[in-house]
C-alpha cells in the first residue's frame, strides 16, 4: 500500500508528542540517575528504594518505547503501533502496580493520581493516533 501525505494536524499533533516523549525519557533518565537519592521527603526516599528492580526496567521501556513509537509515527513507519501498544501497556503495569501495593495514594491523596493518569491518556491517544495513521495510509 502506498502511503498518502497526512493532513497537517496529524504532523503537528507527531511534533507534539514527540516532545512529550523526549520529556518522559528525560525524567526516566535522570530519576534512573538520581535512584532514590533523587526525593526530598525521606518516605518517597524509602518508596523509591524499596521498589523492585524490574520496575525500573518497565519504567525505561513505557517512556523510552514512548519516544521510539513517536519517532516512528515521526518516520512514518508502521513499527510505531506494536512500540505504542507495549510502551501503553507497560505504563499501565507500572502506575497499577505503584498504586496497588504501595501507601503512596495513602500519604499523598487522590490528587498523586492526576499525573499517572495524564500520562495513560496520552499514551492511548498516541496509541490511537497510530492506528489511524495505519488505516489511512500515513505510515507503511
Amino acid at each position: 500500500m502506498s502511503r498518502v501525505r497526512a493532513p497537517r494536524w496529524y504532523r503537528l499533533l507527531i511534533g507534539a508528542l514527540l516532545l512529550w516523549a523526549a520529556l518522559s525519557a528525560y525524567a526516566c533518565v535522570a530519576q534512573l540517575s538520581a535512584g532514590a537519592g533523587g526525593a526530598a521527603d525521606p518516605a518517597d526516599r524509602a518508596l523509591l528504594a524499596s521498589l523492585p528492580g524490574w520496575y525500573w526496567l518497565d519504567y525505561a521501556v513505557a517512556s523510552l518505547g514512548l519516544l521510539v513509537g513517536a519517532l516512528a509515527l515521526l518516520l512514518r513507519r508502521r513499527l510505531a503501533v506494536p512500540t505504542l501498544t507495549v510502551s501503553l501497556l507497560a505504563a499501565l503495569i507500572q502506575f497499577g502496580w505503584l498504586f496497588a501495593t504501595t501507601d503512596l495514594l495513602a500519604r499523598r491523596g487522590a490528587g498523586t493520581l492526576f499525573f499517572p493518569l495524564i500520562i495513560l491518556l496520552v499514551g492511548a491517544i498516541a496509541l490511537q493516533l497510530a492506528h489511524l495513521a495505519a488505516r489511512r495510509g500515513w505510515i507503511g
